[in-house]
């Protein structure tokens, strides 16, 4: 009694062939032949007496007769239908763009993408893949120079053909020589110059752990930043597409405190040295009394020597001036010379 056929499954295929396909009735075992059409079967395997597993050959679009042969006769016929496979066709790529060292999650979107056998940047192929659908495929980026790269998807109907959606860019990383100032009150609100190389697009510049909320990319080699609040030391980093850059120094110096002067007072006339002691003091930029800046040494963080200008006798404000900020203030008092 010849085999009989119930099924094939998948029931249709590219013309390219090469879909594995599997066969199901009974009377299979001892088969000694597959046919799509009047052509063999690219290979097969008889798994049972009900089942068999076959690769379909090249074959014109349209339907075939799928055959078994055994010793016994021929089975019946079950249609397997031979489709013209469509070159694929990249509509988006996103991100766009990723660092050089690849390594980027991309996803690719379009038509035609079922059975994709490669996906490449510029010559390159992906470093893997995914088809998600027909119209959708996720790669991985494989490591590229810095520039644009042509994203095509080969399937057995062709390869996709290069078009402005069809771009991935690739990145330099980021390179930061200096910044200036190189440190601020912990207040924040400095704004901060960073110089180096491969700046543009940048998306993100940390102050150690702490993003700025207030950055322009002015060019390639130039960034300004206004510095949040922070404490102590906190490299700034930049990250773009390229990745992060290397950190250069930022410091935020605490305000000063004045705790004493001494002495506290004086004659009206100019010349008195005044000492002034507190915290915080080692980056004074501006010792003042009352509104007048004054001639001053840095002794140590605590202690500023400053050399009291002439004024009207009474009470004066002195103040110091650091790059943390200028402190609460503290009396002098200018006292008249007596009369005779």
């Amino acid at each position: 009694m010849p085999p009989t056929l119930s099924t094939v499954n998948p029931s249709q295929g590219p013309t390219t062939g090469g879909t594995t396909v599997t066969l199901t009735g009974s009377g299979l075992t001892g088969a000694t032949a597959v046919r799509f059409g009047s052509t063999p079967a690219a290979s097969y395997t008889v798994n049972s007496s009900t089942q068999i597993t076959a690769v379909s050959p090249a074959g014109a679009a349209g339907a075939v007769a799928v055959t078994v042969t055994s010793p016994t006769g021929t089975s019946n016929a079950v249609t397997f239908t031979y489709v013209a496979a469509a070159v694929p066709v990249i509509t988006g790529v996103a991100p766009t763009s990723g660092p050089t060292s690849g390594g980027t999650s991309v996803t690719i979107t379009g038509t035609g993408f079922t059975g994709a056998t490669a996906v490449n940047f510029g010559a390159t192929p992906a470093a893997s893949f995914t088809v998600i659908s027909a119209g959708q495929i996720t790669a991985v980026t494989p490591p590229g120079s810095p520039g644009g790269a042509a994203v095509t998807v080969t399937t057995p109907g062709g390869t996709s053909s290069a078009s402005a959606n069809a771009y991935f860019f690739y990145a330099a990383p980021p390179v930061l020589n200096a910044a200036s100032p190189a440190q601020g009150p912990t207040a924040g609100g400095t704004l901060v110059t960073l110089t180096g190389s491969s700046l543009l697009n940048a998306g993100a510049v940390l102050f150690g752990s702490t993003n700025a909320t207030s950055f322009t990319v002015v060019s390639s080699t130039q960034i300004t930043v206004t510095a949040p609040p922070g404490t102590g030391s906190s490299p700034i980093t930049v990250i773009t597409p390229g990745g992060t850059s290397n950190p250069v120094g930022f410091a935020y110096v605490a305000p000063p405190t004045l705790a004493g002067l001494a002495p506290n007072s004086g004659p009206t006339s100019a010349g008195t040295v005044v000492t002034l002691t507190g915290a915080n003091l080692a980056t004074a930029t501006t010792v003042a009394f009352g509104t007048v800046p004054v001639a001053f040494t840095v002794v140590s963080d605590t202690q500023v020597t400053a050399v009291a200008p002439a004024g009207a006798a009474g009470p004066v404000t002195v103040t110091v001036t650091t790059t943390g900020g200028t402190s609460a203030g503290l009396t002098y008092t200018r006292v008249a010379t007596p009369g005779i």
